[in-house]
């Protein structure tokens, strides 16, 4: 990606964002949009982004979350993806984006996973989402190429919920930011200086250290390597998750939501007959940063069966393409961990999304920007995140993850 600086400009800047991809990058553009007027510099290891998170996402948004807090952040990143041109100045370069409502689809096969979807429906709604709870008949009715045996009942969203352009949501942030003033610099954080409560600087790969007033650590997968240059622990580990793009021979004759299956294998529409499956194995350790092998054999063993056997028309698909990613998984609750370290005060979290990060990047990105212009929340409160549930070992579980 272009724009990026050798070195820095400057040998102190107000705030370091340690990160450039979504998350960073949202941060440092609604700084901009605060009238901001420090030093802002982003701090990126690998500029071609080919391995972030936000690069190999699978580009989804939902309202099907379990906390009305994660509910009211897909909100207001679902208005933000829709009204992107507006929010960036009606310039005539950004695009006008539109989500692709096919929906998730979460399907139950016991009645302990069914109460859950029941109460999830129930927090949703009085949020205004517009889940529905579905009887294996009314799934069936719906979706009359699906099978529903076994099946307890299912929790389908149209509204708001389905595939948006994530990689131009996230250009945009990138390329307004840089133009607002913003330095990108193709570096790597190797260390961090703290005295008196406070980081005081940054230390780079290239042997250059940056004096700074706040530090914001939006590194993905490395979320828990950066924070420990602080003195600082989070349970944030780097997760694969398998993907594949497959055509279907007799394409499917409505639009496919994102199925959930209860096997935690899922799917979704591409379009013009081609589609996503995605999963992991059902051993699910930490693995390291630079590992995204592909796991050939969990197609064939796990995937494709779990896919055909729900929906009988994948008996005969042909993979055109596959991947792996990661996902910066938060060990104690899948939960984001936001906000400042109640010790060392200049250090701010942006952390631990799960898997839910790209849709929930505006809204974190303008939160991150309220607590250093204006030193608290002026929007959505996102205190329930904060990195003093981590310390005291109190889980905000988000009873939604796939």
């Amino acid at each position: 990606m272009q724009g990026f600086q050798k070195e820095p400009k400057h040998g102190v800047y107000d705030v370091v964002i340690i990160g450039g991809a979504i998350m960073g990058s949202s941060t440092a553009w609604w700084l901009t949009q605060m009238g901001f007027t420090g030093r802002v510099l982003v701090v990126e290891r690998d500029p071609s982004y080919e391995q972030a998170a936000t690069t190999l996402s699978f580009s989804c948004i939902r309202q099907q979350f379990s906390t009305e807090l994660n509910i009211r952040v897909s909100q207001f990143g679902a208005d933000f993806v829709q009204s992107l041109r507006a929010r960036m100045g009606g310039d005539d370069r950004v695009p006008e984006l539109k989500i692709q409502n096919f929906g998730y689809l979460y399907l139950a096969n016991d009645e302990g996973f069914a109460n859950v979807l029941r109460a999830n429906q129930k927090v949703q709604a009085a949020a205004g989402a517009g889940t529905r709870i579905l009887t294996p008949g009314q799934i069936a009715a719906e979706f009359p190429f699906m099978t529903v045996d076994g099946l307890v009942l299912g929790s389908l969203n149209t509204k708001d919920e389905g595939y948006f352009d994530g990689s131009t949501v996230f250009d945009w942030f990138h390329r307004k930011a840089r133009e607002a003033g913003v330095e990108y610099v193709a570096d790597e954080v190797v260390g961090l200086d703290v005295s008196g409560g406070q980081v005081t600087g940054v230390r780079l790969k290239s042997g250059r250290t940056v004096g700074c007033g706040t530090v914001v650590n939006a590194s993905g997968t490395r979320g828990a390597k950066v924070a420990a240059m602080a003195g600082i622990a989070i349970p944030i580990e780097p997760r694969k998750r398998f993907n594949w793009v497959i055509q279907a021979e007799t394409p499917l004759d409505r639009p496919l939501p994102l199925t959930i299956d209860p096997s935690g294998v899922f799917v979704r529409e591409v379009g013009g007959g081609t589609y996503m499956a995605g999963g992991h194995a059902d051993v699910d350790p930490a693995v390291a940063f630079d590992d995204f092998a592909m796991d050939h054999g969990l197609w064939m063993d796990k995937i494709w069966p779990y896919i055909a056997t729900r929906i009988p028309a994948f008996e005969a698909v042909k993979v055109i393409s596959e991947w792996a990613g990661q996902y910066d998984y938060n060990c104690l609750d899948q939960n984001a961990i936001t906000g400042p370290h109640p010790e060392i005060g200049n250090f701010l979290f942006l952390n631990g999304f799960s898997g839910h990060g790209l849709q929930q990047s505006p809204a974190m990105g303008r939160a991150t920007a309220e607590l250093i212009v204006h030193g608290g929340y002026r929007t959505l409160d996102m205190a329930e995140f904060h990195y003093r549930r981590i310390a005291e070992g109190r889980a905000l579980v988000e009873g939604a993850i796939i």
